[in-house]
């Protein structure tokens, strides 16, 4: 999600140490070591596990009442060494409930009743004994042992949001974006159990790998996009609809799916009075969809594998009336091209992503839902960082809802390197200022704050621009060829799983081959200041010394341009690795025969707090 964001401190009473730096380590995650869960080199350990369900939904939507019927049916196997005597679900409706806690403010003609439990059974034995508080649902069941699975029948209903729209609910009269919308099983995992944190609308998600198998009755006119392959195209959209997306699916070119004609004609989905759209997702942490019986869809694809040629179809679906859309499709295209081939250098890991003309700026398994925008750029930056999503959490499984800097802070990096890719003016510096001027104020917390406990400032700087520039600044430092090994090994140990903050420091340093805990340590356990000065230029004989001092604790690049009196100019460039030692100043040898003039530090992605310290001339 491109906006703020929202992490209690995390107090260790053990650590793990590495050959320089000691890194703390809370006492949940030394279980996982001590149990053999996860691996100290960044892995899964021998004994790792996850659970995961099979879900079949069945959802009848009425757009003008906005209210949705659901039966499911889901099959959850427990693969923990643990019995489980009761389930948690997650009611994420439950948002909007009268009396439900949330960080968010809705309006009261926005608040309702909630979800409606209409019938439970397990195993196909009813069930009464459950109880519902907000968003989490408890379940009493019969023991549910290691390796066994667990049946539930579940018939719900609520209405759908019209105002106050946060990542879900109705768009305009005749588009709606339904998402955290069936009673869903909470992740129980090695270390905490239970996810046991409420949904309070500022937080993401946790889920499962799931699969999913889903049946939307929408009436005749709306057309549905979703998580998931459409498996029933000729049976919903007319002939030459079905032709298009099929021909888009084998074609590099732009191609028009939904005209303008075709809504005129009222010649977009099969003339039935409801229509059933069905859909396949395998192994995807969430199942969302979207409607509309006005809007245009766009569509191409390209090869994202060239070794297997698999192809991603990428749509954008949106009202006519929202000119910056018609670019959105490009965009789209060519940030999924760039994921694929440059950055992170990972074909893209599904078969479609589509982009849905919403009220929001949010992501979900292959789709996302963002609000139109004013400007060219602002269309580019945010296409790219909520498809940038579908790697983190996406394909990664990570826990947004304790960790947000581990997705927010990849798609944030994403943004900034990917969006001057498809328009070379664009210079992104997306929370750096911020970041800069939160530095040590009352807000600044380490990055490692449990995201439900930032505050002010630091609920979007901890959680986007921080952990984007640490990312930043390690890309720089170990350059882009042995970067990409350590980020592919990441990528290689924990995808369709459950990484922690760790995982992902240990997996870095193991792929790369070097001990970084230096830089971890101070970029995300550490607060204070983000500041470095130029202290002095010195003449030497083969030229000058510009003497810089760090007067924060975290290791920051520095970028330096010499501007020499006979009017020419260069830059100087220093990674992070100058601060490896933990030395407070560095001397930096300039080798030349000409006379500087001036001396200017600084880089649009250095949160350097005091710029007033920021230039030397030289006498």
């Amino acid at each position: 999600m491109k906006s703020i964001k929202i992490f209690s401190l995390l107090l260790c009473t053990a650590t793990y140490v590495s050959a320089q730096t000691t890194l703390s380590v809370a006492p949940e995650f030394q279980k996982t070591y001590q149990k053999e869960t996860r691996n100290v080199n960044g892995k899964p350990g021998k004994n790792y596990w996850q659970n995961t369900s099979k879900y079949d939904l069945n959802v009848d939507f009425n757009p003008v009442s906005r209210l949705l019927k659901g039966k499911v049916q889901v099959t959850y196997t427990n693969n923990s060494p643990d019995t489980l005597k009761e389930i948690w679900f997650k009611l994420y409706p439950n948002l909007y409930k009268i009396g439900t806690p949330r960080k968010t403010k809705f309006a009261e003609s926005d608040l309702g009743e909630g979800v409606a439990i209409e019938k439970m059974a397990a195993n196909g034995k009813p069930i009464s004994d459950f109880k519902i508080d907000g968003t989490n649902m408890t379940v009493s069941v019969p023991a549910v042992m290691p390796g066994k699975t667990i049946s539930f029948a579940i018939d719900y209903s609520y209405t759908l949001n019209k105002g106050s729209h946060m990542r879900t609910g109705q768009v305009d009269e005749g588009s709606h974006f339904v998402a955290y919308f069936f009673p869903r099983i909470a992740v129980y995992d090695d270390v905490d159990g239970w996810n046991k944190f409420p949904y309070t609308g500022a937080e993401e998600f946790y889920n499962d790998f799931d699969q999913f198998n889903a049946s939307i009755k929408v009436p005749g006119g709306y057309g549905v996009w979703a998580t998931g392959d459409l498996k029933n195209p000729s049976e919903v959209f007319q002939k030459d609809i079905v032709s298009r997306m099929l021909s888009a699916e084998k074609n590099d070119a732009v191609i028009d799916v939904i005209t303008d004609k075709d809504l005129a004609d009222k010649k977009v989905t099969q003339p039935n009075a409801f229509n059933t759209f069905k859909f396949e997702a395998k192994n995807v942490t969430d199942f969302v969809f979207a409607l509309s019986d006005h809007y245009l869809w766009k569509s191409s694809s390209l090869v994202v594998d060239p070794k297997t040629k698999r192809r991603t179809r990428v749509d954008a679906v949106f009202n006519p009336k929202h000119k910056d859309y018609y670019e959105v499709i490009d965009f789209a295209r060519k940030t999924v091209e760039a994921m694929s081939y440059t950055f992170p250098k990972w074909p893209f890991p599904y078969n479609h992503e589509t982009i849905f003309d919403g009220l929001d700026q949010m992501e979900y398994p292959m789709m996302v839902n963002d609000n139109p925008v004013d400007n060219r750029t602002d269309a580019i930056t945010l296409t790219d960082h909520e498809i940038f999503h579908t790697m983190f959490p996406f394909y990664m499984g990570i826990n947004e809802t304790k960790y947000g800097w581990m997705d927010e802070g990849w798609a944030t990096i994403g943004e900034w390197l990917i969006s001057p890719m498809i328009d070379p003016s664009i210079v992104d510096e997306y929370g750096v200022q911020p970041t800069a001027s939160s530095s040590g104020g009352k807000d600044d917390t380490p990055i490692m704050t449990l995201t439900p406990d930032l505050k002010g400032s630091g609920s979007f700087t901890n959680s986007y621009p921080k952990p984007g520039l640490a990312y930043l600044f390690v890309k720089d430092y170990l350059g882009d060829e042995l970067f990409t090994k350590a980020l592919h090994t990441y990528i290689k140990n924990w995808n369709g799983k459950h990484p922690m903050p760790y995982d992902f420091f240990n997996s870095i340093n193991e792929g790369s081959g070097k001990d970084l805990n230096w830089f971890w340590k101070a970029w995300f356990f550490e607060g204070g200041v983000t500041d470095l000065a130029i202290k002095a230029v010195d003449k030497t004989a083969s030229g000058y010394t510009v003497t810089i001092e760090n007067k924060s604790i975290k290791p920051l690049p520095i970028d330096l341009a010499l501007n020499y009196s006979d009017g020419s100019a260069e830059n100087n460039h220093n990674t992070i690795g100058v601060w490896e030692k933990g030395n407070k100043e560095v001397k930096i040898d300039i080798k030349t025969n000409k006379k500087l003039s001036k001396v200017v530090m600084g880089n649009p992605h250095t949160p350097d707090k005091v710029k007033s310290d920021n230039s030397f001339s030289v006498n």
